[in-house]
């Protein structure tokens, strides 16, 4: 499955949503990757920041997990989305 670009960026809007209502995870998030409140609200509509969302939820199975639950999606959709913002290419070495 391929995302566009716009809806990658509505998944991943739907994904800091649910970060910033997350209040264990949250400061988590902010703490990773030194980003302030006020940096949310301004990157928000950037998708390389987005993308930025979508790789810190995917590196813990339980943060996807409890994700796409709450949002009654399938686990591999933030993969395919953030495949589809800037910087998610799959790279071949080979």
């Amino acid at each position: 499955m391929s995302f566009s670009p716009e809806a990658a960026e509505t998944l991943a809007l739907d994904a800091l949503a649910w970060l910033v209502t997350n209040d264990d995870l949250l400061p988590v998030f902010l703490g990773a990757t030194g980003a302030s409140e006020d940096d949310l609200r301004a990157r928000a509509s950037e998708p390389e920041f987005l993308g930025s969302v979508l790789d810190f939820l995917m590196m813990d199975d339980a943060w996807i997990i409890a994700f796409c639950d709450a949002k009654n999606i399938a686990y591999e959709q933030p993969m395919f989305a953030r495949a589809a913002l800037p910087g998610g290419e799959q790279v071949n070495w080979t």
